[in-house]
């Protein structure tokens, strides 16, 4: 799931759906996935996980390289995976699949994978430790972990940016308690914390400083971030008057960050890569 959308959309938005993961999400993110490609130094007969893969343009990226290998992706949404499997069809790729599962629980074959890899696909665990434990019973001994996660909320802009748009006196501009939490990998204490526990050994981070894409103009922007789901709640939060005056605030946000390029709001990301360790 990515970090603030809904992973199924609702009858009817299907088409907009299928436009919206294999277009703005990638165009969203594609300086993030340069720098994630230059930290992944898959081989031509490494088998990957693409954990949280979406519409898969990671585990694409990957099957490319592992041309005598393959690259699995998984993901919660099968909506996603069906884009997923539809584009990679039309790109003619057969060292690629995509398996709807929780990979939290998901019963992966044991010692398969030379490289796990996730691009925003991690933070929503509700066991990190369990989670990142079940997955390195997947790799085989040794295997690498590349992880891209976002840093701590105050340092993205396109979240506190938003955050302070429809913020009103007297309520609360913080993400829900009872939400998915994009930023629950921020803190490398932490990470390295999960990861040990989890037996990954050599856990290091390297900062990405890239902005985000929302679209060619302000309008493009406002519609796909109308989709969030921070959006979507911090306006359910408010009565019908402040959340016009929230919403145009928002607009007048949006059209702050135009340039002749497009919409874009900066960011943090951390690289985090990892070993699997020793033992069963």
């Amino acid at each position: 799931m990515r970090h603030g959308e809904e992973p199924i959309p609702r009858d009817g938005e299907a088409e907009r759906w299928a436009r919206h993961v294999d277009l703005d999400y990638d165009a969203e993110l594609r300086l993030h996935n340069e720098r994630l490609r230059e930290a992944t130094d898959i081989g031509p007969t490494d088998r990957v996980l693409d954990i949280g893969c979406g519409s898969g343009e990671t585990t694409r990226d990957a099957a490319r390289v592992a041309t005598s290998g393959h690259a699995l992706g998984v993901d919660i949404s099968a909506r996603m995976l069906e884009r997923a499997r539809q584009i990679s069809d039309e790109e003619g790729l057969h060292n690629v699949s995509f398996e709807q599962a929780d990979a939290q629980v998901h019963r992966f074959p044991s010692g398969h994978f030379d490289f796990g890899i996730s691009r925003f696909g991690t933070m929503f665990f509700t066991d990190p430790v369990a989670a990142f434990t079940n997955i390195r019973g997947a790799l085989r001994p040794t295997a690498r972990l590349v992880l891209m996660v976002w840093q701590d909320r105050d340092r993205n802009e396109w979240a506190s940016a938003i955050r302070r748009a429809l913020a009103t006196e007297g309520t609360s501009s913080a993400l829900p308690a009872s939400g998915p939490d994009p930023f629950s990998l921020g803190d490398p204490t932490t990470v390295r914390g999960i990861l040990g526990s989890a037996g990954f050994v050599e856990v290091g981070f390297s900062e990405v400083n890239e902005p985000v894409y929302y679209g060619r103009d302000s309008a493009a922007a406002f519609d796909l971030v109308s989709g969030f789901l921070m959006t979507k709640e911090l306006l359910a939060a408010l009565d019908a008057s402040t959340r016009k005056d929230a919403v145009e605030r928002l607009r007048a946000t949006l059209v702050e960050h135009e340039t002749g390029s497009g919409v874009w709001f900066d960011s943090r990301a951390w690289i985090v890569t990892a070993r699997r360790g020793g033992g069963a």
